[in-house]
């Protein structure tokens, strides 16, 4: 899961800086946010220290901000920090009650990452919450449903191949929990966003 994770998002980031006019690059690494959001979930659920698990967030995102601007050439913030909020987002939900002061929360946040703008913004969010409160056939729908939503009202056609990971979730639970059981070392699965970007970046500025 994590392997597929790390190269759908490489293949679609070297589409992003290097091949901007094919869409097959972007296509392919729309599987990637869907799986780093399910595992921010899990990561929030077991964490044994939140404290630690958001530090260690806030720290990736703030070393991958500069690359991130300069091998994508885009002037907004990182996804990591999109997952960031999603997890502090998450911490407060888990603290308030359900009702109107959970909706605000949420619409606040949904905001606060369209305005800034952050990557994936109130898509990314709301991706995170389907993950966290949604289970079996009604995350399949949700995710249906969201990505609908932003394809009428955004025309992301191309976000639509992300509700491959969440079928095999839901109608392959077998075949997924085999595909989560092989992990990669903790230091290159937090280590890999920057670093990737880090090195697509040095790339693009020796060919400018």
């Amino acid at each position: 899961m994590q392997w597929i994770a790390i190269i759908t998002m490489l293949l679609d980031h070297i589409g992003a800086a290097f091949f901007p006019g094919e869409l097959i690059w972007r296509i392919i690494g729309r599987i990637a946010f869907p799986i780093y959001a399910y595992a921010l979930v899990q990561g929030f659920r077991y964490t044994k220290s939140y404290g630690k698990y958001m530090l260690r967030l806030t720290i990736i995102a703030v070393l991958s901000q500069l690359p991130y601007q300069i091998a994508l050439s885009r002037s907004g913030i990182n996804v990591v920090a999109t997952l960031l909020v999603a997890a502090l987002l998450l911490r407060l939900l888990d603290r308030t009650r359900p009702g109107i002061r959970s909706i605000l929360l949420i619409a606040g946040c949904s905001l606060l990452v369209e305005v800034l703008p952050f990557d994936y913004g109130a898509y990314g969010l709301l991706l995170v919450l389907i993950f966290r409160y949604a289970e079996k056939y009604q995350l399949l729908f949700m995710h249906v449903l969201l990505n609908v939503i932003y394809l009428l009202a955004y025309g992301w056609v191309v976000q639509m191949t992300s509700i491959i990971p969440t079928l095999f979730i839901v109608l392959g639970p077998a075949l997924w929990h085999r595909l989560e059981s092989i992990r990669m070392p903790r230091w290159l699965w937090r280590s890999y966003y920057p670093l990737h970007l880090l090195v697509l970046a040095a790339i693009s500025y020796w060919h400018v």
